[in-house]
């Protein structure tokens, strides 16, 4: 059996769920922001045994830093030998920018 990696989210990404979710709480369709938060925490589930599924961010093209879509959002991590990190959730059209 293959070995498990570790996934976790940064500050950042948890922010970004919860501004995603406060969101469409505002829009009046809160079901929408929990759909969309369960469903991206499950695809990145998926990361522990196939941690290279991603492609790599087209605005840096860095190996380790790859990105899920799951539309509308984009799902960015970085794959560091054992261990995957997601580092932002942002809306897809937006140009990755990092710190």
């Amino acid at each position: 059996m293959p070995k498990k990696t570790t996934v976790s989210f940064a500050p950042s990404a948890l922010s970004d769920i919860q501004e995603m979710r406060a969101w469409y709480s505002e829009q009046g369709v809160p079901e929408i922001g929990e759909r969309f938060a369960r469903e991206i925490i499950e695809k990145v589930e998926v990361l522990q045994t196939h941690p290279d599924m991603g492609r790599i961010v087209p605005e840096f093209e860095v190996a380790t830093l790859r990105e899920l879509i799951h539309p509308p959002f984009r799902i960015v991590y970085r794959h560091d030998g054992n261990r995957v990190r997601v580092v932002r959730v942002w809306r897809s059209e937006q140009l990755l920018k990092l710190p």
